[in-house]
């Protein structure tokens, strides 16, 4: 399909064409992989090996008149046992379980190929709740991974007509439950995803834009193109970016 190519301005400047927005939409195989790449992050964790049995609780044995659980040395409260107050998890999770999960390469490719594909469709793009008035896919010329300043991002992302979409990002949700006490009280919304060649200053002036990530060609994945496992994700490339993609993809 032929692409028009955008400069700094917002004006179309030329034309290419490229087969990496041919691929079907594999939402099963999009999902599969986000899943395996969210799995694959996890730290092992669990409670101490003696959590709960650091106590000089013996059991009484028969003839008190009493149950035979384990007691406290100096009184008669009950301890160690899972029903106790503060005894031992019965199942607890262990640190030592696998929790990997695994996936083809020829599927994690596909899974890229598909979720990249996506970006370009303007139907997925706007149930994913974006806000912008850009055809798509959009791709700007390589002056844009040079830009080393944040106003000037902001400058072209105006002239790109994608910046409502940060405007959208700045909003804050609060997250319900315990992970408000743990160091993750906001939910942040995931903005525009700018793919690049190589970083000349992009990295840098983009990363303080709500919800804007950067990312190099080669570590491009369905993660950072399906967030939360639904594709659709406004993306902006380079030129040369979708040069060696279409190398990369093959």
């Amino acid at each position: 399909m032929d692409i028009n190519i955008i400069d700094l301005s917002g004006k179309s400047s030329k034309k290419i064409s490229s087969s990496l927005f041919d691929e079907p939409y594999r939402p099963d195989i999009i999902k599969k992989a986000v899943l395996s790449a969210q799995a694959n992050r996890q730290q092992p964790y669990g409670p101490h090996m003696y959590a709960g049995l650091r106590t000089s609780a013996e059991g009484w044995g028969p003839g008190r008149g009493v149950s035979r659980v384990a007691r406290l040395k100096n009184g008669s409260k009950s301890a160690r046992i899972p029903q106790a107050v503060k005894g031992r998890q019965a199942h607890p999770p262990k640190p030592e379980a696998d929790r990997t999960e695994k996936i083809n390469d020829k599927e994690r490719k596909k899974a890229i190929k598909s979720a990249l594909a996506a970006t370009g469709n303007i139907e997925l793009v706007k149930k994913r709740g974006h806000r912008f008035s850009a055809q798509l896919p959009l791709i700007a010329e390589d002056d844009l991974s040079a830009l080393a300043k944040t106003k000037d991002v902001k400058s072209f992302m105006e002239a790109a007509k994608v910046w409502d979409d940060i405007d959208r990002a700045k909003d804050t949700t609060i997250r319900a439950g315990k992970g408000k006490l743990r160091g993750r009280k906001y939910k942040n919304t995931k903005s525009i995803l700018i793919v690049t060649a190589e970083d000349k200053g992009i990295v840098k002036a983009a990363r303080n834009l709500a919800g804007v990530d950067v990312v190099i060609f080669d570590q491009l994945n369905a993660e950072l193109l399906a967030p939360g496992t639904h594709a659709g994700r406004l993306t902006i490339f380079t030129e040369s970016a979708i040069a060696k993609l279409e190398v990369t993809m093959q």
